[in-house]
């Protein structure tokens, strides 16, 4: 349920209210007791993923991880391979 911020356009008081998305907006401003509060228009909070079970911190590749580093060391020495495919050659 989201969060909705109201301001009461004669006295100026601000408020937030907690309401489903189906309920009717308030009207009746707490602090002065007219019928002058209007929702205001909110850009919301940005979405964040915590916690397992998400591909941000699930699947995402990290770079300098130590399972990328040991694969890049192997794949970057090609020399090492042939001296024993040399000798098992022979």
């Amino acid at each position: 349920m989201p969060t909705y911020e109201y301001l009461c356009t004669k006295c100026g008081h601000e408020m937030e209210a907690f309401q489903s998305m189906k309920d009717e907006p308030l009207k009746s401003c707490p602090a002065c007791k007219r019928r002058a509060l209007k929702r205001k228009v909110g850009g919301g909070a940005g979405l964040i993923f915590k916690g397992t079970g998400f591909y941000i911190t699930d699947y995402k590749k990290k770079s300098g991880s130590k399972s990328d580093a040991g694969e890049s060391k192997h794949a970057a020495k090609p020399s090492e391979t042939k001296p024993a495919a040399a000798a098992a050659a022979k």
